[in-house]
């Protein structure tokens, strides 16, 4: 990957460079740099910045500075927060050459391969940019196969979670069927109390019945004369 010091280029375009109120700390960013200090390198450029926010230099070195350091994303925004300010397309080739790297880094594919493409655009025969833009087009491809991987395992997982419900529902229903048509269950104290009760209705029919025929006896003899 390329991290390209954009201060080289403003010597050789810009007559006023000594007049630039950020040069020496932009400068001293660039020594860090090289010496791979690359914190020391971001306070620099951050002085820089203190001096001028709006120093294009100072935003795309710092960019880098956090990309050495692994912080993506912030990188990203740094290398963004200037790039329509730059002059020449070699310097806006690289801009967006590193923009794609921290943003491949972060897995936004689709927006990596946008970046490649402008830097392409702007410098065609860059080989290292050619190759990046192919391995950031594999990874995306790639994510977006897992992605319908796990789309296809989560319906399957629907599936079969649904068909779990289902038999769990005829279970507790064949269960209930069974529960209604199986007798109640009578404990040995409760069928005893029940068996004397029947007998004792018993008892009392057949008191009922002897007192109803000594009745009927006794209308059929009658009175004596």
């Amino acid at each position: 990957m390329k991290y390209f010091l954009i201060i080289t280029f403003l010597v050789l375009s810009a007559g006023t460079l000594m007049a630039q109120p950020d040069r020496a700390e932009v400068r001293r960013g660039n020594q860090a740099f090289s010496r791979e200090r690359y914190a020391t390198a971001e306070l620099e450029y951050r002085r820089a910045l203190e001096k001028d926010s709006n120093s294009v230099f100072a935003h795309y070195n710092l960019g880098n500075a956090k990309y050495k350091q692994e912080q993506y994303e912030q990188a990203e925004s740094e290398l963004k927060a200037r790039i329509d300010s730059l002059d020449y397309p070699g310097q806006r080739a690289d801009a967006f050459h590193n923009i794609g790297n921290a943003q491949l880094m972060q897995k936004k594919y689709a927006e990596s391969i946008d970046s490649y493409k402008e830097s392409l655009r702007l410098r065609p025969q860059d080989m290292e940019t050619k190759s990046n833009l192919a391995y950031a087009q594999k990874m995306l491809k790639e994510q977006e196969n897992e992605e319908q991987g796990q789309g296809g395992d989560q319906q399957d997982q629907d599936n079969q979670d649904q068909n779990q419900n289902q038999n769990q529902d005829n279970r507790d229903q064949n269960q209930d069927q069974k529960e209604q048509e199986a007798p109640p269950k009578i404990t040995p104290q409760a069928a005893l109390q029940m068996l004397e009760a029947m007998q004792q209705k018993e008892r009392e029919t057949q008191e009922k019945v002897n007192t109803e025929k000594a009745k009927a006896q006794q209308q059929r003899t009658g009175k004596n004369w």
